[in-house]
Order: C-alpha cells, then structure tokens, then sequence
C-alpha cells in the first residue's frame, strides 16, 4: 500500500497540476463575465466565419447536427461506462475502471456548476443552423470529450501495445478537437467557451489520474506482456 508521505505528494501534484489548468479557464471565464473587447470580438468574428463557411455546404451541416447528438455528454459518459465495466469484467481492473467513471461523471457534474457560474448566452445568429438549450461557458461537449480522450486513454493504456500507444492517444486526441470545433461551426459555442471545456476537460481527467495512481495502489498493476 503507497505510504502516507506517498499520497501527500500524489495529492499535491494532482492539486498542482489541476491548479496550473484551472487558472487559464478562471481568467477566460472572468473576461467572459467582463464582456472584455477583445474577446467578445474575437469569438463574434470567428463564429460569423464559421457559420458562413457551414452554410455553404449542406452535407457538412448534416455531418455537424449528427456529430453533435452522438457526442452529447450522456453519450460519452455512458459509452465510458460500457469500456470501464469491459476493462473491469474482462481485464480485472475494478479498481481503475471505477476511477474512470467516477472521473467522467465528476466532469460532466462540474461543468454543468461552470455553466451556472459563468451564465454566458449562447450566440445569437440569424438563420441558424440548430439550437442547444442552456448556457454557453465553458461547452459541455468539448469538455466531455477532452475528458473522455484523456481518462479513457489512460484507462486503456497498461493494456496497449506499442503500436495502439501512439494510435489511441491520436483518434481520441482527433476526435475532442472535432467535437470542439462542430460546437463553433454550428454556432452554438463561442471559441473562447470550446477552449475552456476542452483544457477543463483535460486538467481535470490528468489531476484526477495524478491523484488515484499514488493514492491507491491498484494502480500500480503490472502491465500484460506485449508479443
């Protein structure tokens, strides 16, 4: 079992790193609440972009308004859960899988708490492409997917071979930063609201994983042997 000492430190590298992650979404979010120029004006301007470029492609739109259902937050965690449960019935990691999913329905319960904080409206667009309820600081799914990418990488990673090492982390690194940028090519998501979900997402899956790995010592499993 990690000793006293070990998990002091493994707390204060978790708080470190989580601290380190959550001071530039601290600092966008009160931009945000001080309806700062220079962000305000930045955000309208790439969203009229990316609106005009989305309008002008019916396929794409179609392609954005499915993307945006299957990556809806529910989805990620539940999806999250089948491959923790996986990993725990079939591959003996209880202890990480449940971790894992604890992890992402933490995130998805802070980022509702960061919606209600920050209260930002959504874009206002003529002519939109569709809508999404509620508020828009920090976007809900560009932090569920940054979590999800991190947490279910890390999750999976004793099991993966050399190859799968670089292929994983790749498509969920891919996929978070569609899923980021359909929130801004349909108009629903500031830019500024997917880069705070995104780096809240992944402080808050990396603090996590800092802190479980020296706080308990079913962590520490011993990694299968790759033929």
């Amino acid at each position: 079992m990690p000793r006293s000492s070990d998990r002091t430190r493994a707390l204060v590298r978790a708080g470190a790193f989580g601290l380190a992650g959550f001071l530039p979404v601290l600092v966008l979010a009160w931009l945000v609440r001080a309806e700062a120029p220079a962000v305000l004006d930045a955000d309208q301007a790439t969203v009229a972009a990316a609106l005009e470029a989305t309008r002008d492609l019916p396929a794409l739109q179609t392609g954005l308004v499915v993307w945006q259902e299957v990556t809806q937050p529910r989805w990620v965690v539940l999806a999250g859960g089948l491959l923790c449960l996986w990993v725990w019935r079939r591959r003996g990691l209880g202890g990480r899988a449940l971790w894992a999913f604890g992890t992402l329905v933490a995130s998805w319960g802070l980022s509702v708490l960061a919606k209600e904080a920050v209260g930002r409206l959504r874009p206002q667009v003529d002519d939109a492409i569709t809508a999404a309820p509620g508020f828009s600081f920090p976007s809900g799914h560009a932090m569920a997917a940054a979590t999800g990418a991190v947490t279910l990488t890390l999750l999976v990673w004793p099991l993966l071979g050399p190859r799968a090492r670089v292929a994983v982390p790749a498509v969920a690194a891919t996929l978070a930063l569609v899923t980021a940028a359909h929130r801004v090519m349909l108009g629903v998501h500031f830019p500024s609201d997917v880069v705070a979900g995104a780096l809240l997402g992944a402080t808050f899956a990396g603090a996590s994983y800092l802190g479980y790995v020296g706080w308990t010592s079913t962590a520490r499993i011993p990694e299968p042997e790759v033929r």
